[in-house]
């Protein structure tokens, strides 16, 4: 190999390893399995969490998806139903936030959501306000994950 050919080559190397996609070290980054969820709307806080359906929320270094169905399916079809969304997020310190791009229920789409996080061991708690002017939603969001796997 000439010495131009090398040169060009190491250059080459060098552009392609500048772009290329790098790990991130979010401590977001992970699967997460919902343990616990609760609202509060004016002087009420009640569960949201249901034991009868399973939720996880993926997240990677850009984006995040959530799914959500029933334990045991049933006769009955809206218990059955599946529920899924996503978008992209950003992490500043603490705080989260939320781009729902894709979610079943159109009127949920093209809202951000913003959530103060802590991460301790292998729990994940984000607390935030959920707001949808379009369907009059306006409450204070508690949710519990526990990590499943990075």
């Amino acid at each position: 190999m000439t010495c131009k050919r090398l040169l060009g080559w190491i250059a080459a190397t060098g552009l392609l390893y500048g772009c290329a996609t790098k790990p991130t070290d979010t401590p977001l980054v992970g699967t997460w399995e919902l343990i616990s969820a609760t609202a509060t709307e004016g002087d009420s806080t009640y569960a949201t969490f249901d034991a009868n359906r399973k939720m996880i929320k993926l997240i990677n270094a850009t984006h995040f998806a959530f799914l959500n169905h029933a334990v045991q399916p049933g006769s009955d079809t809206a218990a059955n139903r599946f529920s899924a969304g996503g978008g992209k997020y950003t992490l500043v310190d603490s705080i989260y936030t939320e781009e729902l791009d894709y979610y079943v229920d159109k009127a949920w789409e093209n809202n951000k959501f913003r959530f103060v996080v802590n991460i301790n061991r292998d729990t994940l708690v984000q607390k935030g306000v959920e707001k949808v002017e379009k369907l009059g939603i306006d409450r204070i969001i508690v949710e519990k994950y526990k990590r499943i796997t990075d």
